[in-house]
């Protein structure tokens, strides 16, 4: 996904969980956190959390393979998000980004 998407966008990186990305990222509210639920470690919810608490908030756009309820439930709390499901396109992936 992030080979497809650095045709369409200038960098993107990628980060084997969410302990690391919240770490080692730099992220300002120009850049996209695209923030996959089913995260290991951590989960995506705690993530987007941690996310809306910066100073700086990035856009973000969360995705997953879970069921919708599954998908309420870990976002309940969590207002206004763009939330893609698995099976995911490069095309559907950039129109969200828009």
């Amino acid at each position: 996904m992030a080979m497809a998407l650095s045709d369409h966008y200038t960098e993107s990186r990628t980060y084997p969980d969410g302990e690391t990305f919240l770490a080692q990222a730099n992220v300002s509210e120009a850049d996209w956190v695209i923030v996959d639920l089913g995260l290991p470690g951590i989960t995506g919810a705690e993530v987007i959390r941690e996310l809306r608490r910066l100073e700086t908030v990035p856009r973000i756009l969360a995705i997953s393979g879970s069921s919708r309820t599954s998908i309420k439930h870990a976002l309940e709390r969590i207002p206004q998000l763009k939330v893609l499901r698995k099976p995911l396109s490069v095309e559907m992936l950039c129109e969200a980004m828009q």
